[in-house]
């Protein structure tokens, strides 16, 4: 079976490989002194810290084997590769929605550097599916838990 692919753009890959050097080089060392320093405490199968820190050092090292796999399987997404004549992974993108007219602005990213809190928002969420291949003046229905929001496309540009 193949990996699935990652795709990211070039601000997405250099924040996931910077929290990979951090886990490697920073928190396996605290997390391993936190270890050695629980153990000097004595008997370990009743010593909580010994116990906290063992399931956060299994926590970064499953993190770090997550991160590496998205890195090895990651597809650079340049401003190059962004058509903005359609809207596609890497456009930045206006909507206003119809029944409210509030206008919003949205970065369509890959899944991994997703971050609804700033905007930007995944390729497989339900409004990034739905705004993909769509055209500037393009009235798309994004099915929601609550119903239907359409939205316009109001702009698509990098």
């Amino acid at each position: 079976m193949s990996e699935k692919e990652v795709i990211l753009t070039p601000e997405g890959l250099a924040k996931l490989e910077q929290e990979l050097e951090d886990l490697k080089t920073v928190k396996r060392k605290e997390v391993a002194a936190r270890i050695k320093e629980a153990i000097s405490f004595g008997d370990i199968s009743e010593n909580s810290e010994y116990e906290e820190a063992k399931n956060e050092q299994a926590f970064i090292e499953g993190r770090i084997l997550t991160l590496e796999k998205m890195l090895r399987n990651a597809r650079i997404i340049t401003n190059e590769d962004v058509d903005t004549g359609v809207v596609s992974v890497g456009s930045k993108v206006r909507l206003k929605d119809l029944e409210f007219g509030d206008i919003v602005d949205y970065t369509i990213v890959g899944s991994a550097e997703s971050d609804p809190m700033n905007n930007k928002i995944s390729n497989e969420s339900p409004v990034g599916q739905a705004l993909l291949g769509k055209a500037k003046g393009a009235v798309v229905d994004v099915q929601v838990p609550a119903g239907v929001i359409q939205y316009e496309i109001l702009d698509i540009s990098l």
